[in-house]
């Protein structure tokens, strides 16, 4: 994690492309979130204050998925694709892309974005209506010291996901400096994350300040936590967690198990779940992980109550009749989709006793206001919890914090919610193990 950053290098006169996560909620054609944007700004405005001839990249969305509501193929079209192998699906999808920039403009191109921050940088701000294209060339030879440049969405190019050599070289020839600033993307080996580096095409590549926090906040507090270390896992599924609860019960004093999840390791107990969600094929591993914490002398808490519903809310934010439960008392007809109010207090008083909190997944439904109140029991004893680190991993977590109005009480929230449980798990992020070592 000894990586350099922008401050370790000399970028006065130099052409810098960043690596930015641009990848902003829309609607009607209007930011919804500026959050991304902000978190980019310290490292462009210090690119730009320092003389720096900044050229700014991100994706936007997933074009190239045939599949993606965005990409509007007709029936004729999507069959065409869909026959071909897959290697050369991303491909034949390109063909497609001018079509689906003409129909959904708004939610592929990043211009909106680009307007924004040239509202917010003085009108320094150029937009390229492409990447590897003449309009993308000109902007960049004319851009000067302290200027921008925002190249077109990246995923425009099926050479962006496939890593293509040419793709890269194009990028590379813009920059004398690669910043990954992207740490939401910093798990994806794309070109723009990592082939341009391991390609060897730009030789002086270093962090942001985005990234070098997160790194600074998240890789020393599971390197070097302070103990009593709790961390809290919600969020749907067993299997997208597996290696993220084996690393962590190394770490931690206390792991907290809520969320759809949490049934599987009920079920594995011995508890009859009803209609509750489970990965059944995951059972005996949630047995081993329960045993490895009995052996190593951690405490894994689960759920001791919660609340249950006859049929699951849709709309997910739909009014919705609920009875809260003993564990071992769920009926047969009916699904947990929160935790109860004695589990809330257990999951409190470990957490408010802490010195280092790390959180990723919602307790339950987070976006339906009856059964969200799990999830906001964490995010209030997090709140509460004294002279510790609290960190948020990215996701529906700190979606949740963030519309819960507690974002200002935690130490630190993720940009990243696949890159930070990739770090929660203990790998390598490609995306940052490209770049420079300090000396």
């Amino acid at each position: 994690m000894n990586k350099k950053s922008v401050t370790d290098v000399d970028v006065k006169g130099k052409r810098v492309l960043v690596r930015c996560d641009f990848n902003v909620p829309m609607k009607d054609g209007k930011i919804t979130d500026e959050n991304r944007i902000m978190g980019a700004l310290p490292t462009i405005k210090y690119l730009m204050e320092h003389g720096a001839k900044v050229i700014l990249c991100s994706h936007m969305g997933k074009p190239h998925n045939i599949f993606d509501a965005k990409v509007k193929l007709n029936k004729k079209e999507k069959k065409a694709v869909e026959a071909l192998p897959a290697e050369e699906q991303a491909q034949a999808a390109e063909g497609y892309i001018e079509k689906a920039k003409k129909n959904d403009p708004v939610k592929l191109t990043l211009r909106p974005v680009a307007d924004r921050l040239n509202e917010l940088l003085g009108g320094k701000v150029a937009f390229a209506g492409d990447v590897t294209g003449p309009d993308a060339e000109a902007k960049v030879a004319a851009c000067k010291e302290g200027e921008c440049v925002l190249l077109e969405n990246l995923r425009f190019y099926a050479g962006e996901e496939g890593r293509d050599l040419e793709f890269c070289k194009k990028l590379a020839s813009y920059c004398d400096i690669y910043v990954n600033d992207a740490f939401g993307t910093a798990h994806r080996s794309h070109a723009s994350t990592a082939a341009i580096v391991e390609y060897g095409l730009v030789k002086t590549a270093v962090c942001g300040f985005l990234i070098q926090k997160e790194l600074e906040v998240m890789a020393d507090a599971l390197e070097h936590p302070v103990h009593p270390f709790v961390a809290v896992l919600g969020g749907a599924k067993v299997a997208d967690k597996l290696n993220v609860i084996s690393n962590l019960l190394n770490k931690c004093d206390t792991l907290i198990i809520g969320g759809g999840m949490a049934y599987t390791f009920l079920k594995a107990e011995g508890y009859e779940i009803g209609r509750s969600l489970v990965d059944d094929d995951k059972l005996g591993y949630c047995k081993d992980m329960m045993q490895k914490a009995k052996d190593m002398g951690k405490k894994l808490l689960l759920p001791v109550d919660t609340v249950i519903v006859k049929e699951f809310p849709n709309p997910i934010d739909a009014p919705v009749e609920v009875k809260t439960v003993k564990v071992n008392e769920i009926p047969a007809d009916m699904e947990g989709v929160d935790i109860g109010e004695e589990t809330r207090k257990l999951f409190a008083d470990a957490i408010k006793g802490a010195k280092t909190v790390i959180w990723n997944g919602p307790m339950g439904v987070f976006e339906n206001p009856i059964l969200a109140k799990g999830t906001i029991a964490i995010a209030e004893a997090m709140a509460e919890a004294k002279d510790a680190t609290t960190i948020i991993g990215g996701g529906d977590s700190a979606a949740a914090v963030q519309q819960l109005g507690y974002a200002d009480k935690m130490t630190h929230i993720s940009t990243g919610g696949g890159a930070s449980l990739e770090l929660f798990e203990g790998k390598v992020l490609p995306g940052i193990a490209c770049l420079n070592d300090k000396d």
